[in-house]
């Protein structure tokens, strides 16, 4: 696996525990996202380094940079439909241009003239932008905000091939840290060494709310 990890009470106390952040691991060079599947979906993606056979190029897929975002949503693997857990290896230049074209997936008025102007632009985007509650390892709400991003049409079909470094298949490593969560043992748990991303683009930073 080449995730990099580190215990997760040593990076606790180290992360922003409210605002707006993209807490993820990344280099110049690539960014990690999650996803998971069931296993027809997701096997094929780890075997062929590429989101092919049933994965639907015809629906929006959301992808998430923080690891403990994506094991709130999919339990830790366990929900029905979600057991393959996927680590995306991302050029991070994909990743930046996802969210240069991202729309809000809800009305902001701070940046948008009407209502109606919001709408007419959702419309013609192909990435959305959604900020939601982060939580803990146990699934508790915290202050601090996760994103995710939901692609279609071109940037999917970019996505599921050409913007991929590589494909990691972590659903053992997730079954394994689970069980630290489960017996509350905390000190045990490992997760891959994620800090807040900030773009050169104070523009983009702006946009996205990040500080």
């Amino acid at each position: 696996m080449k995730l990099q990890l580190k215990k997760y009470i040593e990076q606790q106390n180290d992360w922003p525990q409210s605002g707006y952040h993209i807490m993820a691991q990344y280099s110049e060079e690539k960014i990690i996202v999650y996803q998971s599947y069931r296993p027809d979906i997701g096997n094929f993606a780890a075997k062929n380094q590429y989101f092919g056979g049933e994965f639907s190029l015809n629906r929006m897929t959301w992808i998430k940079p923080n690891f403990l975002w994506m094991m709130f949503r999919n339990g830790w693997g366990t929900k029905e439909g979600q057991e393959v857990v996927l680590a995306i290896h991302l050029k991070r230049e994909a990743f930046e241009n996802y969210v240069q074209n991202a729309v809000y997936s809800s009305f902001k008025p701070e940046l948008y003239d009407s209502y109606n102007v919001w709408q007419e632009d959702i419309q013609k985007s192909n990435v959305r932008l959604q900020w939601d509650p982060d939580h803990d390892p146990y699934g508790t709400k915290l202050d601090r905000r996760a994103i995710q991003i939901g692609l279609r049409n071109e940037f999917i079909k970019s996505y599921a091939k050409d913007d991929i470094i590589q494909i990691e298949d972590i659903s053992e490593f997730v079954k394994e840290q689970y069980e630290f969560v489960k017996s509350n043992d905390l000190t045990a748990l490992l997760i891959p060494d994620e800090k807040p991303l900030i773009f050169q683009n104070d523009d983009l930073n702006k946009y996205l709310m990040l500080k």
